[in-house]
């Protein structure tokens, strides 16, 4: 099915705000994330000839997102979107989780992270430029507030935000380590996951970089 003209996606439950075939993308698989206990964090769609599905997810219950978790998503998502059927050839399913420096996507991102140090850029100049960089102060569904790392204070309406995310500080670092598992439960204690999962492809050697999941249109299907 063919997408034409420009669709926007305002999802309830504050959800990420997307574009075109992302918005498309992140309607269909949205349910199936929540129903699992995950929240979509951004859908990005990167390359033409073989396009790749970028899928960033949280936990709902703010837990770390390990390799499993990854896994599973990639499996419950690729499934959604094999019937959705968004492409008509070639291509790739990548998930992974948002990580510290995360993109803020959210009105409860911007909220959780108040007083941390974000970039925003925006894709209409505001006040004359269009990259800001500063400390959270507030924000609601309509804008954001920052104090540049200047000293000024502005004010940017999220819907000409084009992108923001976090900076990686000794701050942010220490705001959001999980506690440390007591000596004698370290054995025992999980190991940190990878933030990213990416099937590794067949005959591929040590040292190469993993493939991503590939999906063939229903068509090439058996």
């Amino acid at each position: 099915m063919a997408l034409t003209g420009r669709l926007f996606s305002f999802l309830s439950d504050d959800l990420p705000q997307h574009e075109g075939l992302e918005a498309r993308i992140a309607t269909a698989i949205a349910p199936t994330l929540g129903a699992m206990g995950y929240e979509l964090v951004r859908v990005q769609i990167q390359g033409k000839e073989r396009p790749t599905v970028q899928v960033m997810a949280d936990r709902a219950d703010g837990s770390l997102i390990g390799v499993g978790d990854c896994e599973a998503i990639s499996h419950a998502v690729g499934a959604v979107l094999d019937v959705d059927d968004p492409f008509p050839g070639l291509w790739n399913l990548e998930v992974s989780s948002a990580g510290i420096d995360r993109p803020l996507t959210r009105t409860k991102d911007w909220v959780r992270f108040a007083s941390q140090v974000a970039t925003v850029e925006m894709t209409i100049p505001h006040e004359g430029r269009r990259r800001f960089r500063g400390r959270i102060l507030s924000a609601d569904e309509n804008e954001v507030r920052l104090k540049l790392d200047e000293g000024d204070e502005v004010t940017l309406p999220r819907r000409d935000i084009r992108r923001a995310k976090l900076v990686l500080t000794d701050e942010l670092i220490a705001a959001t380590a999980q506690p440390e598992p007591d000596s004698t439960d370290a054995e025992e204690a999980p190991k940190k996951a990878p933030r990213r999962w990416r099937a590794p492809a067949t005959g591929t050697q040590d040292g190469e970089k993993p493939a991503r999941t590939p999906r063939r249109p229903p068509s090439e299907r058996n």
